[in-house]
């Protein structure tokens, strides 16, 4: 066989694969779907009912820490503790993390909400960078800040966990707005079965151009610009089908980092966030998935669709592809750093089905999308197109494509719509036809070169710009830049005992009285890996 002949039939061969490939992964996104709409209905059932006691007043809600990890926030961090401080619910403590910002983040802070230094020794067997200074609110007295040297999300994470003092703790984003009651809700796993519930997740919606008043969204709006708007798109069609659908399956495995609660002894019997991963917050539940089925224990993972927070949404493309590049790679590196738990038995259906097929859909499926694209465009050029081949990939990538954002649409509509307005749902629907030519393809591209970020073993996380947040949807704008990579740790001895690490609280001029607050085990569990970070 010649090269002239050779060349066509690796071309259809290649095509054929792909038509199959998406074929599947297409099945695979229906079934999802479908189980979706089961779960919703449930879910929507249930938000009907109302209990005959007022759920603020209940003695049975566990305590929850809620931990806001804080680089270079200066624009969106006290509108986002506002919104924090208003949450009803019973017990709550506020522990800001301010990661070595290099902007007045904690200048900010002092001078908002009245922080007065904490006289107490800080443990040195805290999983973190060092921490200078701990701080508490003269006004309030559930807000804790703790000033430390930056070592990215994770390692700031993990600072909180390590000083905080409830049952279960929830990761928040500094620039994210919690709804006052989504924290009454997304704990209903854990008072449904407190001796199972590990974790729990709500949802994120785009924040871009709503207003924002006293910490709280008074009025929700479309983002008035495309990019942020077909975003809005993306976050319906994951998190109203995407994670719905494997919450069906008991097999969810992805929390976003934005707003999730666990329990905090677990995360600390798995040394608390690694600090080598772009996306701890896939990493983390896949780990204790790993780590609770490793130990023989019953638990559960659960998606409550009705609890909202908002997040700001990158409104340019470049900043928007870093952020997409970092979470693939981040994806990756869970998957890889997993693999032992892929089609493994031991592992039971998160093992054997939900991370396997997660993978091929979301780890290759962009990929084998972009390959056949690249064959679409070589076929055209070589002159051996062939028009049933054209509409058949077009067919299973933009049509259903289409299908799935309409589809996801349908869930907002005949659930908790936000979206009132006829016409921002005749928005939303073009935004659901308009994502599927170029910007879809265009995501193919940022998947492909996060792969090749990743082989190289880049670990950056990108410059982020922020708006902030402000009472017409609008504000100045922050850029703020990326973490180093975090030096690592490595947890080497996780049955050790704790100790008790007493602080002073607010009160008398000298600090006043004192709190018990939980340490980590000695410094000893923690092996140094990796000192040598580069700076970004």
């Amino acid at each position: 066989m010649t090269v002239a002949e050779y060349g066509p039939w690796l071309l259809a061969a290649s095509g054929v694969f792909v038509i199959i490939y998406y074929g599947m992964i297409n099945t695979y996104y229906l079934i999802i779907h479908v189980l979706a709409l089961f779960e919703l209905r449930d879910n929507v059932r249930e938000a009907g009912w109302e209990p005959s006691f007022q759920p603020f007043d209940s003695p049975f809600y566990p305590g929850i820490s809620v931990l806001v990890p804080a680089y270079n926030e200066e624009a969106t961090i006290v509108e986002s503790l506002r919104s924090l401080l208003t949450l009803d619910y019973p017990d709550t403590e506020i522990v800001v993390v301010n990661d070595g910002s290099t902007d007045d983040t904690l200048a900010t802070l002092k001078r908002q909400f009245d922080l007065t230094q904490v006289d107490s020794t800080v443990p040195y067997d805290v999983p973190s960078e060092p921490i200078r200074d701990v701080y508490r609110s003269e006004a309030h007295e559930e807000l804790l800040v703790i000033d430390k040297e930056n070592g990215g999300k994770s390692d700031a994470l993990n600072a909180g966990l390590w000083l905080s003092e409830k049952e279960l703790f929830c990761a928040v984003d500094s620039d994210t707005i919690i709804e006052r009651d989504a924290l009454l809700q997304v704990v209903e796993p854990f008072l449904r079965d407190p001796e199972r519930a590990v974790a729990s997740g709500g949802t994120i919606r785009v924040a871009n151009d709503c207003v924002i008043e006293g910490g709280q969204v008074k009025d929700v709006s479309l983002p008035k610009t495309g990019l942020p708007g077909l975003q809005v798109m993306e976050y319906l069609r994951a998190f109203y089908s995407g994670r719905l659908g494997l919450n069906r399956l008991r097999g969810l495995i992805l929390i976003s980092g934005a707003f999730g609660v666990f329990r905090a002894d677990h995360v600390r019997e798995i040394g608390g966030y690694r600090h080598d991963t772009v996306t701890e917050d896939f990493d983390i539940v896949v780990r204790l998935h790993r780590y609770l089925i490793d130990t023989d224990q019953e638990y559960r993972v659960d998606f409550v669709p009705e609890p909202v927070a908002w997040t700001e949404v990158p409104a340019s493309l470049s900043v928007l592809g870093r952020q997409r590049r970092r979470w693939y790679r981040g994806m990756i590196e869970t998957l890889v750093a997993n693999r032992g738990m892929l089609f493994n038995p031991k592992y039971g259906r998160v093992g054997t089905a939900i991370l396997p097929t997660f993978a091929a859909a979301e780890a290759l499926g962009p990929l084998i999308e972009g390959a056949g694209y690249g064959i679409l465009l070589l076929a055209w050029y070589l002159n051996v197109l062939d028009p049933q081949f054209f509409f058949t990939f077009f067919l299973l990538t933009t049509g259903f494509g289409i299908f799935l954002s309409w589809f996801g649409i349908l869930s907002e509509v005949w659930s908790f719509n936000r979206y009132e307005d006829p016409r921002s749902i005749a928005r939303l629907l073009w935004y659901g036809v308009l994502e599927n030519f170029g910007y879809r393809q265009w995501k193919t591209f940022v998947a492909w070169r996060g792969l090749f970020e990743y082989l190289r073993g880049e670990d950056s996380w990108g410059v982020m710009e922020r708006s902030g947040f402000g009472t017409d949807g609008g504000g100045g704008s922050a850029t703020v830049p990326a973490d180093p990579p975090a030096s690592r740790f490595e947890w080497t001895d996780p049955e050790d005992s704790w100790r008790d690490l007493e602080r002073s609280g607010p009160g008398t001029a000298d600090g006043g009285g004192s709190a018990t607050v939980p340490a980590d085990p000695p410094a000893s569990r923690f092996e140094w890996v990796d000192p040598e970070g580069d700076d970004q």
